[in-house]
This record gives structure tokens, C-alpha cells and sequence, in this order.
């Protein structure tokens, strides 16, 4: 017996055969959604990669399942003939204990290579996001690979050895893979105590998202009371990720109306914190199935204070059924949740917006912001999510917050060139003459040029519109008050043409303060 259990740890050892995966693409949803830092951690997530098997593997395919050989199969008669002889000699544990040995040095030898560390739950909560964010990549990545394919094969090859009908086949394969996948799955345990931070939202989706996926392979994998402790624990680690990927996601509002700023964001341009919220909802689109159904199973969607946006889920699911045919009207916890951060977003911007003094900063930044949201729904998938009617309420608050800022600009500028004392002139310039009405227009332009050259509107489309608008406002009133006056005052007081009126402006909102000083002087 002693020189059969020799033989026996021989014979697998010397013929196991290499499990080697590798990823033939590695896609990040920080790069397809632009995911990027800003007033709150940054994030990242991966999606889950394609894998395949290494070249070097011998696999077969079985029912639409992937049986890799871990042992050269031209030695699993005699590993099977000396296993029968030993079993029926008395010695099937000693067989058991020889066969479980060899094979978990191979698959720790395999997490290793994968660099799946032996961590402990204090290592993982201990972990910088980096850190984490890396090992749950690996996680996913190997996971997916040793439910589906190794663990698979594992049990394969044990029932090729022990037999298909003896119970020492199953508790081979249970004592072989139990210890590394609760390894596995104290990594995930630890990822959901850890704190309920938003950068960690979509890895801990994708890790839930993954779990939920594999359960009925592990359920079918672990059917009997051998592996009903590790059934029992992947169903517990699988909820209590959960938990944690919803709780996150609903802290997140409270993170986003909590983000208060002590100074204006410069130039009035897309506040960090608007580019942080749309593209966290943007990659959130790729969980839709998971995160709604998650929202869904604990009714937060009738805990939620209505939103201004939305009225009823009904309503959503009617509008969403009339105008999108393709929208997933089942999505509506999700929506509805969309929907109350994007109102919390609108009103944190609002408080933000009475930080600066000008009037008319505050529309341009209430402008760039509310287009910058309307765009990010309008070219992605959230188009599905809020609807038409959400994209037309917000595509006609930027256009007002354009009109309030060109009423609140141009105005004062253009009261001006209004005669004798027009019901739209300004108390300031009224009962002047033409010269020095056009001494006021000139000082008056020449201030808005040096402070909204300054002032950043990023998005090319929606500045030239601004600019377009703006100097059809300037451009016809200076005409018709130059054409009326220009015979009577002197060339040094209409110091400006339409001309250089109209290419002076298109410097405004470029982010760059400019002065003119004394150059068109004539």
C-alpha cells in the first residue's frame, strides 16, 4: 500500500498539465465613459474581460461547458487502477488525503501565478483604492475561470479516477478546491465591509454581478452535503455584496448634496463635480439589469421623495414605452433614482452658482453645466434611462440660462445706444449725448470683453452659439445707432466698426482674459 500511495502522488504530480488563462482584452469603463477625477475619489471599473484558454491546454467541450485535462490523460487508467485497489484495500483515505494534496498545491500554484494573494480581512480594509481596485480585477478575472472552467474540470477528473458513482470522488473535489475558494470568497466578504465609497461602486457591481452569474454553476458544482458549507458561504458573500453595491449607490446622493464649495469654480466652466455625477451614471449603465433589480428587491423606490423630474413610475413607464421601443421600461427603480441625483445635482450647482458676484457668471456657469448634463444623456445610454421628456425640460433650462446671461450682459451695454430717454435705457445713460453714448458703449463693451474672455465655454458648439447670439445683439443695435450718428461725432468717440466689434467677440469664453487698452484707438 505504502508503495502504491508513492506511485499514486508520482504519477499526478509528474503529469499534471499547466492551467494557464490569459485576457485578450482588458476594457475599462473609465475609458469608455470618461470616467475621471474630480471634487469626490476618483473611480474606476473594468468590465468583466473575455478570457480564453492558454494554447498550451488541451480542453474539451461538454454540453456547452469547457472540461480542461489537468492530468495527462494517458495515465488516468492507472491513477484509476491504483485508486480502486487502494479503496478496496481499506486505504481510501490515505488516498483521498494523497490526491486532495497534490491537486490544492496545484490550484495555490495557480492562484499564485495569478498573483491571487492570501489575504486576511484586516489586509483587504487596510488596502488604498488602488491596491483594491487592482486585486478585485484579478478576483474577477480568475473567479470567472475557476468556477467555469477549472473547477469543472476538477471534479471531472476526480470522477475519472474515483468513478462517478462513489461519494470519495465528491469528497476528494470538495477537500481539493474548498479551502482556495473560501480564500476567494473572504476577498469578496472583505470587499463589502470595507467603506461604502463611490469610486468602489461599479467593482463591486461587477463582483456582484459576476457572483450572481456563477451561482447556479456553483450550485450545480457543490450539490451534495460535502460542499453545502461552501454553497452555504458563496450565497452569503454573493448578498452581503449586494448590500454593499446598494448602500453605496444610495449613499452617493448624499455624498453629491454634501460636496459644498468655498469659492467659485473659475471661469464658470463644467464644475468637477457635475463631470464626476454624469459619468458615474453613464458607467452605471452598464449594471442597468443588476442595479435595478438590486434597488428593486428592497422598494427603494418608494422610500424616495418625489423628484421635480418625474411623477410617477407610470408615467415613466408609459413615456418610456411611447418614445424609446427599446428602452427597458423595467428599469424603473433605477430611473426614478437617476432622476432624484440629477435634481440633487441641480440644486447643489444652484448653491454653487451664488458664489459669484456677477450676475452673469452665474448663467454662463448654470449654462455650461446644465448643457454639459443634457449632453452626456443625449450621447449615451442614459438617453434611455431619463427619456425625451427629461432631455427637452433640460435642453430649455440651459437655453434660458443663455437669455438670462444675454439680458444681463447686453443690456446695460446696448442701453447705451437707445435715444433720449427709451424706456429700455439705463438711468445711467440717459440725456446723453451721441458722443458720449458712445464713450459708455465703448467703456461698457470694453469691461464685459476683459472679464468674459476670461470665462471658459468648453463645448465648441454651445459657445459659438453664445457668441452668435451675442453679437446679433450687438452688431444691429451699434449699426443702427453708428449709421444714425456717424456724420455728428467725431471718429475718436466711435472708436469701434461692426467689424471690430464682431471679431472681438468671438474672443469671449475662450479662458483666456484679454484687455484691449488702446488698440483700436484711432
Amino acid at each position: 500500500m505504502a508503495r502504491l500511495e508513492e506511485e499514486f502522488k508520482h504519477l499526478l504530480v509528474e503529469n499534471r498539465l499547466p492551467f494557464e488563462i490569459e485576457h485578450t482584452s482588458f476594457r475599462s469603463i473609465e475609458a469608455d465613459h470618461g470616467v475621471e477625477e474630480g471634487s469626490m475619489a476618483s473611480f474606476g471599473a473594468a468590465s468583466t474581460e473575455d478570457l480564453i484558454l492558454g494554447s498550451n491546454n488541451n480542453s474539451r467541450r461538454s454540453s456547452g461547458e469547457i472540461v480542461v485535462d489537468l492530468i495527462n490523460p494517458d495515465v488516468i487508467s492507472d491513477l484509476k487502477n491504483i485508486a480502486d485497489t487502494m479503496i478496496a484495500s481499506g486505504y481510501d483515505r490515505e488516498c483521498i488525503q494523497v490526491c486532495t494534496m497534490v491537486r490544492k498545491d496545484a490550484l495555490d500554484e495557480f492562484l499564485y501565478s495569478h498573483e491571487v494573494e492570501k489575504l486576511s480581512i484586516e489586509d483587504v480594509l487596510r488596502m488604498d483604492w488602488a491596491t483594491l481596485n487592482t486585486n478585485i480585477k484579478k478576483w474577477v478575472r480568475v473567479m470567472r475561470n475557476i468556477v467555469q472552467i477549472y473547477l469543472l474540470s476538477e471534479k471531472s477528473l476526480d470522477s475519472q479516477i474515483f468513478g462517478d458513482v462513489n461519494e470519495i470522488g465528491l469528497t476528494c473535489f470538495v477537500d481539493t478546491v474548498k479551502a482556495p475558494m473560501m480564500q476567494l470568497l473572504n476577498f469578496g466578504e472583505a470587499v463589502s465591509l470595507g467603506p461604502r465609497q463611490p469610486e468602489k461602486l461599479l467593482r463591486i457591481l461587477e463582483m456582484y454581478e459576476l457572483a450572481s452569474e456563477l451561482l447556479p454553476e456553483i450550485d450545480a458544482l457543490f450539490t451534495d452535503q460535502p460542499g453545502s458549507s461552501v454553497r452555504t458561504e458563496y450565497r452569503e458573500v454573493m448578498r452581503r455584496l449586494g448590500d454593499c453595491a446598494r448602500t453605496t449607490f444610495l449613499e452617493f446622493k448624499s455624498a453629491i448634496a454634501s460636496d459644498v464649495s468655498s469659492h467659485p469654480f473659475p471661469g464658470g466652466a463644467v464644475h468637477p463635480l457635475t463631470n464626476y455625477v454624469m459619468n458615474y451614471l453613464m458607467a452605471l449603465t452598464d449594471f442597468s439589469h443588476t442595479l435595478d433589480s438590486l434597488l428593486m428587491e428592497h422598494d427603494d423606490v418608494e422610500e424616495l421623495p418625489p423628484s421635480p423630474d418625474i411623477i410617477n413610475p407610470v408615467m415613466v413607464e408609459e413615456e418610456s414605452t411611447h418614445e424609446h421601443s427599446s428602452s427597458p421600461e423595467k428599469f424603473l427603480a433605477m430611473t426614478q433614482h437617476f432622476y432624484s441625483i440629477t435634481s440633487v445635482l441641480e440644486t447643489n450647482l444652484q448653491e454653487k452658482s451664488k458664489l459669484y458676484r456677477d450676475i452673469s457668471l452665474r448663467h454662463i456657469f448654470l449654462l455650461n453645466n446644465i448643457h454639459y448634463m443634457t449632453r452626456k444623456v443625449l450621447k449615451s445610454e442614459l438617453r434611455h434611462i431619463f427619456g425625451d421628456k427629461w432631455n427637452r425640460k433640460h435642453t430649455w433650462k440651459f437655453q434660458q440660462q443663455a437669455t438670462e446671461y444675454e439680458r444681463a450682459t447686453w443690456l446695460p451695454v446696448l442701453s447705451y445706444l437707445k435715444d433720449d430717454s427709451g424706456s429700455g435705457s439705463g438711468s445711467g445713460s440717459r440725456n446723453l449725448r451721441p458722443r458720449e453714448r458712445f464713450q459708455g458703449f465703448n467703456t461698457a463693451f470694453e469691461e464685459v470683453y476683459k472679464s468674459q474672455t476670461g470665462w471658459l465655454i468648453s463645448d465648441e458648439g454651445l459657445r459659438e452659439d453664445v457668441r452668435t447670439k451675442a453679437s446679433m445683439w450687438v452688431i444691429q443695435a451699434y449699426w443702427t445707432f453708428y449709421s444714425r450718428h456717424k456724420n455728428t461725432v467725431s471718429e475718436r468717440y466711435t472708436k469701434y466698426t461692426t467689424d471690430d466689434l464682431e471679431r472681438l467677440l468671438l474672443d469671449l469664453f475662450a479662458g483666456s482674459p484679454k484687455s484691449l487698452n488702446n488698440s483700436y484707438r484711432r
